[in-house]
């Protein structure tokens, strides 16, 4: 089970796989087929190029700083900015494909990178192109609305604009074993939302202005993004838009532009890149 206290931007279903990926984060050894950030230089790109498009996975659970590149089951908003800035500035790189199968990540850095994205491309004047191969769920679609356009499986899916944190009251179980945690403290607010007894109602009430806050700047970012009603954005209340039904209402609804197996996506782009040289 999933034990943060941090906001996540996570699908619910993805709590699990989430906290998996967790578990990897804390070994210290570099994973098998990846580099670390400070390898990268002007003769190593940190990316595939294939008929002029930079690929950029967006992989696994998303967090702030990762160190490093490569790794499928987890991908680092500090990896992802220099991943993007390098095909930015690449001058053999016509287009980004951002390639996504993530339900999501931690909140923190994942809106200032999806600014920057906007920005940078907008500077670099290339499109990028988010594709999903299958899921593009809470802050991996708050990253695939940096794109010009979002391309979603039928299996799969977008959505989940929405925002959530646990608390864990750990007390019951430690006086089981016959033990009596004592915290001495300095300055009021020092241990909210501490694991050893009952969240108050205060500090749950503060968490909640915390998580409606996020929300609300999801919702903002993505209505930007995409050209959508703030109202209308809020109005999903954090729906996972799955399945052939839920990617077709997600169209419908301008949070994707097409139904589209991940293949037939990138032909596209390359034929766009093709169109407009």
């Amino acid at each position: 089970m999933l034990k943060t206290t941090q906001p996540l931007l996570v699908a619910p279903a993805w709590a699990e796989t989430a906290a998996a990926r967790l578990v990897q984060l804390g070994r210290a050894e570099l994973p098998a087929g990846c580099f670390r950030l400070g390898e990268v230089n002007g003769t190593r790109r940190p990316y595939e190029v294939d008929q002029g498009v930079a690929l950029v996975s967006v992989a696994g659970l998303l967090v702030p700083k990762l160190g490093y590149i490569g790794a499928g089951w987890a991908t680092g908003y500090d990896g992802l900015r220099v991943q993007l800035a390098h095909a930015f500035a690449d001058p053999d790189v016509r287009a980004i494909c951002l390639d996504i199968d993530s339900g999501g990540g931690i909140a923190q850095g994942c809106f200032d990178l999806v600014d920057w994205i906007v920005a940078a491309k907008r500077a670099a004047g290339k499109p990028v192109a988010a594709i999903c191969s299958e899921e593009a769920y809470s802050a991996a679609y708050a990253l695939a609305c940096a794109a010009d356009s979002i391309a979603v499986p039928r299996t799969g899916g977008v959505g989940s604009i929405g925002v959530w944190l646990m608390h864990w009251d750990q007390s019951r179980m430690l006086e089981g074993a016959g033990m009596v945690p004592t915290i001495v403290q300095s300055g009021a607010h020092k241990t909210d939302g501490h694991p050893y007894a009952a969240l108050p109602e205060a500090v749950r009430a503060d968490w909640q202005g915390q998580v409606d806050a996020l929300r609300r700047l999801f919702a903002e970012t993505v209505a930007r993004a995409r050209g959508l009603d703030f109202a209308a954005v809020l109005a999903t209340e954090a729906r996972c838009f799955e399945g052939p039904l839920g990617t077709a209402e997600a169209v419908r609804l301008g949070l994707a532009d097409a139904v589209l197996p991940p293949d037939r996506a990138f032909s596209a782009l390359l034929d766009h890149v093709r169109d407009n040289p």
